[in-house]
């Protein structure tokens, strides 16, 4: 629409991104990587495929068909059938090549064979957390026992719930039985979010509550306990995928552990302990086999912003305490950078601009003119008179 109206050149069809179908039908190879592969992924992994089997919700009333091209067959508009749907998250439906054998006997040579090679093995010797069931009856005073718990032995806890009031309510009242809360959501901003995170690691408090706390990139290593409240209530929240994603907050400390509360056992719990007590099975066989002592994971707790933020205070006092403004003074400088910079790189309509907004700043507010960096002043050897700046 704006190369038709004139607002872009013509040049401009050919730079816009990529969409997903065009992408994949320019790609050769592709290694999928993910803790919890969809049926996207593993139907996808497949011997020989050079296409790629799109998504369910694009193949509403066709047949289920897998482009990938035989030896010596070339891709010419036709698909080739897939031998039968197989089950995406379900360990004994696929064959799987696992690190623990020789990968000779791994088929990667007929068609239409999966391709899926597991990697459960943690150099830290940890097991997946265990998986605890818990009526919904009293859930909140068995929550606050099981938090008691894991704070005399020094260690944190997630709580999951399925609504923000819900965590903003639980936090509340956890606090007002003794116990050391936060809670996280969508409504915190970003940086507010990094320093609870930080603050739960750092022992400011020992508890926090969320909704869905997997998706916040957790590496939360002191971690031992995860709360799934109405962990029966299927849907995205207590989807198989999230379930899965939401234990692993606690698979990087050695006691972990996942207590869901639930008064019946759904579909996606049931493949959340499948896969656990699978995992757990092969990782305590490799541990005995190879020696190997599980150990919780340690790692420095990161500086928290608000030194930052202290250090850019002390600055500014400073400057206002010399008749200063530390925030014009900031901005002013850095206008006076990306001009230059911008003149530099020829861009002189982009540094005038600039040059324009640091005259209204300083005709506005009085500022005397901050400047730049001048090159020291250099005399020739012979006459002492001093040469012209280049």
């Amino acid at each position: 629409m704006l190369v038709e109206y004139g607002f872009r050149l013509p040049s401009a069809l050919d730079n816009r991104p990529l969409n997903f179908d065009e992408f994949m039908k320019i790609t050769n190879q592709v290694i999928y990587v993910s803790a919890t592969p969809a049926e996207f992924e593993i139907q996808n992994s497949m011997v020989g495929n050079k296409g790629y089997f799109p998504h369910r919700r694009q193949r509403i009333g066709q047949e289920e068909i897998l482009p990938f091209v035989l030896p010596g067959e070339t891709i010419a508009g036709q698909a080739h059938r897939l031998p039968s749907p197989r089950p995406a998250g379900g360990a004994s439906a696929l064959q799987i090549s696992r690190t623990d054998e020789p990968s000779e006997k791994f088929d990667v040579a007929t068609a239409g064979a999966p391709l899926v090679v597991e990697q459960i093995i943690r150099p830290t010797g940890l097991l997946d957390p265990k998986i605890t069931i818990k009526p919904l009856k009293n859930q909140i005073d068995d929550t606050i026992e099981l938090c008691r718990q894991r704070v005399e032995k020094g260690e944190r806890v997630l709580i999951t719930t399925l609504t923000k009031r819900t965590a903003e309510d639980l936090a509340d009242y956890l606090r007002e039985v003794g116990l050391k809360v936060r809670y996280l959501h969508s409504d915190i901003d970003a940086i507010e979010r990094v320093e609870i995170l930080r603050g739960l690691r750092a022992a400011d408090f020992d508890i926090l509550v969320g909704i869905n706390l997997l998706r916040e990139g957790l590496d939360l290593p002191e971690v031992s306990l995860v709360c799934i409240l109405d962990a029966d209530k299927e849907g995205f929240l207590r989807s198989q995928t999230s379930l899965i994603q939401t234990a692993g907050r606690a698979a990087r400390h050695v006691n972990g552990e996942v207590v869901l509360f639930a008064d019946i056992v759904t579909q996606s719990m049931e493949a959340l302990i499948s896969i656990s007590e699978y995992r757990r099975a092969r990782q305590m066989e490799y541990n005995e086999k190879h020696g190997i002592t599980p150990q919780t994971v340690r790692r420095a707790v990161q500086e928290s912003l608000h030194t930052i933020l202290r250090g850019r205070e002390i600055a500014a006092s400073i400057i206002q305490e010399a008749g200063g403004d530390f925030n014009l003074t900031e901005l002013l400088r850095e206008l006076e950078e990306e001009m230059q910079e911008a003149s530099a790189n020829l861009e002189f309509e982009r540094a005038a601009l600039l040059r324009d907004q640091i005259m209204e700043i300083k005709s506005g507010t009085g500022l005397a003119k901050i400047e730049p960096k001048r090159r020291p002043i250099k005399y020739t050897r012979h006459t002492g008179r001093r040469r012209s700046r280049v």
